[in-house]
């Protein structure tokens, strides 16, 4: 026997939508498990511990699965078949298709498995949470090492801020000046950590990547200067591509970051930067109006990017509307922060970027843990 997506057919062009509905912005994978009638028994009481809908045919069992739900089905059918050597190539097939990769410098991630956590180190002066806070050498360290010590899977280094209601431009020498120090830190004592680099700024981008860094994050989307298509066609190094709106407001939000979007990832791949090495970043703070509906709008529509599978990023930590709708100081916006963070990781959002890495570790492994929270036997 064996397993395969296999969408449901059907000639009616409502339940036609519904159905790619279902399949991209929910992400729920439509299967067809072939299996012979003598065993649909077994099949059947495997498959009625996940809570899913089902329908047995003649041929075999067709079943509607969450991808939270994907991993515990495919363990569970390995352990109980272990010598049908089909159903086990089929459970290969199917973990291998449905899986989102990143690839980014040195490492290759699958989001879709695991998760990541992406820790920000701002050595700047004046960032809008932390400007400040690291920038003696001793003080840079030591953030890093309890960062590495919570989990952050990835680590960011900031050398100047972009924040809402203006921000001081530095030149691109200071930024290096600035950032240096922190990736040579990382990179001789965390070789297991990813390293990136937040710049608009094509000589920091340059200089990054002659220090071996894994990612470029740039809130230009890398459309500003051709340069930068160039340095990072030839290298290795992950995307973060952000869409900003601070020109300009939109009648339709989410069509219009749609064509972003699908505009930006083949702008890119016409470059030469293989696709899986692009992350998404809906570019949430960077409103025209500053922590206004917007944002709101783009917590609530990360679902609607699923069908580029591509990964999302959720970059909120402890953004403005934290003030805007219960007033709180930077240093009192945690908790709103995990609840927003929580919502869109439930919704696709696979690469957290965040301040707080143990308490977004712990957010994630909870969240895990309801998701494939099955009927065990």
């Amino acid at each position: 026997m064996k397993i395969s997506i296999k969408m449901p057919t059907t000639t009616d062009a409502f339940n036609q939508a519904v159905l790619a509905q279902l399949a991209t912005v929910e992400e729920q994978r439509f299967l067809f498990w072939q299996v012979d009638q003598a065993q649909q028994g077994a099949v059947i009481e495997l498959i009625e511990r996940l809570d899913v809908p089902f329908a047995s045919q003649a041929d075999g069992i067709a079943l509607m699965v969450k991808q939270a739900a994907l991993p515990v089905l495919v363990k569970w059918a390995k352990q109980a078949w272990p010598a049908d050597d089909e159903l086990q190539s089929s459970l290969e097939a199917l973990t291998k298709e449905t899986a989102i990769l990143w690839r980014a410098g040195r490492f290759t991630f699958n989001v879709t498995a695991h998760p990541l956590v992406y820790g920000i180190l701002n050595v700047t002066p004046d960032s809008f949470y932390d400007g400040g806070r690291y920038q003696a050498t001793d003080d840079v360290k030591a953030h890093i090492d309890q960062m590495v010590k919570d989990g952050a899977d990835i680590i960011e280094v900031g050398g100047q801020t972009t924040k809402p209601g203006g921000f001081v431009e530095v030149s691109p020498d200071e930024e290096i000046k600035r950032i240096t120090p922190a990736i040579e830190y990382l990179k001789a004592n965390y070789p297991a950590v990813a390293i990136a680099v937040d710049t608009y700024k094509y000589p920091v981008m340059q200089a990054a990547v002659e220090l071996g860094v894994d990612i470029i994050n740039d809130v230009n989307a890398f459309l500003d200067d051709d340069q930068k298509l160039t340095l990072l066609k030839d290298s290795q190094v992950g995307l973060v591509t952000m869409r900003s709106s601070r020109e300009h407001e939109y009648e339709n939000l989410t069509v219009a970051m749609k064509h972003f979007f699908e505009e930006n990832l083949a702008m890119l791949e016409k470059a030469g930067i293989d696709r899986e090495r692009v992350l998404l970043d809906q570019g949430i703070g960077y409103s025209k109006v500053a922590d206004g509906e917007q944002d709101y709008d783009m917590m609530r529509n990360l679902d609607q990017f699923n069908y580029l599978k591509r990964p999302m990023i959720v970059a909120i930590s402890r953004k403005g509307f934290g003030k805007q709708l219960f007033g709180l100081a930077k240093d009192d916006r945690l908790d709103v922060t995990l609840i927003a963070e929580s919502y869109m990781y439930l919704h696709g959002g696979r690469v957290l970027r965040v301040h707080d890495v143990k308490e977004t570790k712990q957010l994630v492994k909870m969240l895990d843990t309801i998701t494939s929270g099955y009927w065990q036997l």
